[in-house]
């Protein structure tokens, strides 16, 4: 969707402040580098290298990287449609990956999930209107865990024609994604030019740079192909507490990805981290989603860079689909969209993460629905405006058998889940609640909506590069 309405936190000022603070952690910190190639990718560009891997980058090479990287991103369907134009302030949806547990919509229970539900989770998102994007959902627990991402990657390419953004354990995992794209599409010259795929790298943290990040972001870069470059920062943990001094170490560490994907090819597509600054909650050391200090701040860093961004939101801390859920993720989808958030990931998340609904994600879909429609243009004419139909009915009349109601009735948003009966309306269509409506439109959309297919050919081969990974 595209935002009319901008929400502002922090000013140019603000945004540069954050900008320079980043700058000194780089050069006077340094970060430690877990990756020789990226090591001296770093030092022949000039950085300087101390104690194996504290490399210290200076804001020469940032300042280059912001001028090669491209501001704007484009995802293609299955089809090579353009479907998702990452630029300005539109936004865009989609699921997260990798939860540990799935709340069954059928018996309300909270266990691991198997590749069957990543299969009914791709069927869902290939039939919400809203869901623009999609990831794995789930770590499934029936396929071998070291090769689970080919799985889970094969299973998306075949269930939806949307765009994907995959998540991969190691380099491996990620050259494995990126051929079944490649087979998907035509060859590795039709993914570059209109990629179907994006990759989510996750960083341990802003001055800790995993080997497998570093990888996967030289390996991606230098394919020409889009990826994301996230690192944790942590609050208490990883990162000070405040929230300027965790937005800083956060930043510098996406900073980080930017400039080696830019190194190693100039105008690499590179997306950054549209959130941080997480911090644990001391009382319980959990590391909470839905926080309302960090809101905004980092999407503003990344309009301040022109950069794509990828954010999140459409989640809960709650452990069900219940009130708590639906206020959660209300407002963090609300939040992203007047900060003009790009790719804003994790729809139906709950548990901080740990666990994923399918009747949450469709709850998603109409929140969503519902804030297009808030945020929509008002189109005021002639005849919106209907000063002659108002003069024709005059104060003693009524507008319901009037043509003008009939011609644009169906202009008004009508929703799917929520309710707008009356009492007995509601009682009389089973006096659900919202996630009982939510869990009945998940049963009949899986009995009812049928992906469309891949070829047979191309289904043997994705088994094929599957397969071939678990024997090695």
């Amino acid at each position: 969707m595209k935002n009319h309405t901008r929400y502002r936190r922090l000013s140019e000022r603000e945004c540069q402040k954050l900008h320079w603070a980043s700058l000194e952690i780089l050069e006077r910190t340094g970060a430690r580098l877990h990756h020789q190639p990226a090591i001296d990718l770093l030092k022949k560009a000039g950085a300087s290298v101390s104690d194996g891997n504290r490399v210290r980058i200076p804001s020469t090479l940032v300042e280059n990287a912001l001028n090669t990287a491209p501001s704007e991103i484009t995802l293609y369907n299955r089809h090579g449609e353009p479907v998702i134009p990452i630029e300005g302030f539109r936004s865009f949806f989609g699921t997260g990956s990798d939860c540990l547990h799935i709340l069954d919509h059928r018996t309300g229970e909270r266990r691991q999930p198997l590749l069957q539900d990543v299969v009914e989770g791709m069927t869902l998102c290939d039939a919400l209107p809203n869901i623009d994007f999609v990831m794995g959902m789930f770590l499934p627990e029936d396929v071998p865990r070291m090769t689970a991402d080919r799985y889970v990657m094969e299973t998306m390419l075949h269930f939806t024609t949307k765009p994907i953004i995959f998540v991969t354990t190691d380099l491996a995992g990620c050259v494995d994604a990126v051929e079944m794209a490649e087979v998907v599409v035509g060859g590795p010259q039709a993914l570059q030019q209109k990629p179907l795929t994006a990759c989510y790298i996750n960083v341990t943290s802003g001055l800790q740079h995993n080997e497998e990040a570093l990888q996967k972001i030289l390996y991606l870069s230098g394919k020409g192909l889009p990826s994301t470059y996230i690192p944790v920062a942590l609050g208490g943990a990883t990162a000070p507490i405040t929230l300027a001094g965790n937005m800083a170490i956060w930043n510098a560490g996406c900073l980080v990805g930017l400039v080696l994907s830019q190194l190693n090819r100039p105008g690499a597509p590179f997306i950054t981290s549209g959130w941080g600054a997480s911090a644990l909650d001391m009382r319980t050391t959990v590391s909470p989603y839905v926080e309302p200090e960090k809101q905004f701040i980092a999407q503003e860093l990344a309009h301040f860079y022109d950069l794509p961004m990828f954010a999140f939101g459409g989640f809960s801390d709650s452990k069900l689909a219940d009130q708590q859920a639906s206020l959660e993720a209300a407002l963090t989808l609300m939040t992203n969209v007047l900060s003009g958030s790009h790719l804003v990931h994790d729809l139906g998340y709950l548990e901080s993460g740990l666990t994923g609904s399918l009747v949450q994600l469709a709850i998603c879909n109409e929140l969503i629905s519902w804030i297009k429609e808030a945020l929509r243009p008002v189109e005021i004419n002639d005849e919106t405006l209907a000063l002659d139909v108002i003069d024709k009915v005059g104060p003693d009349g009524h507008f319901l058998d009037n043509e003008h109601t009939l011609a644009h009735f169906r202009d008004r948003w009508y929703p799917t889940l929520i309710d707008h009966n009356n009492y007995e309306g509601w009682i009389a269509k089973g006096g659900q609640d919202l996630g009982q409506r939510a869990a009945a439109r998940v049963t009949h959309i899986l009995a009812e909506h049928t992906p469309e297919p891949l070829s047979p050919d191309i289904q043997k081969r994705l088994r094929e590069i599957v397969q071939r990974a678990a024997v090695q």
